[in-house]
């Protein structure tokens, strides 16, 4: 019976634990800190509303242009 028990309470450890998340709120809060300087950056540049607008659609995709660049330079 006490094997069952141990065996029902290793099961709610696993369950509880973040086993494979590992880190993943570091990158997040790096990418959030980014995309706040790449809009703050790109607003202060803009002189109407519109290219605000598009400012902040620049935040928010710039990192996969980062990355297609740098694939495109790597030639992968």
């Amino acid at each position: 019976m006490t094997d069952d028990n141990n065996s029902a309470t290793q099961e709610y450890r696993d369950k509880k634990s973040n086993h494979g998340h590992g880190g993943s709120g570091i990158m997040g809060g790096a990418y959030f800190m980014a995309f706040i300087g790449a809009a703050v950056y790109y607003i202060m540049q803009a002189t109407t509303f519109w290219t605000g607008v598009l400012g902040f659609l620049k935040a928010i995709a710039w990192p996969a242009m980062l990355i297609f660049r740098l694939f495109e330079f790597l030639k992968m």
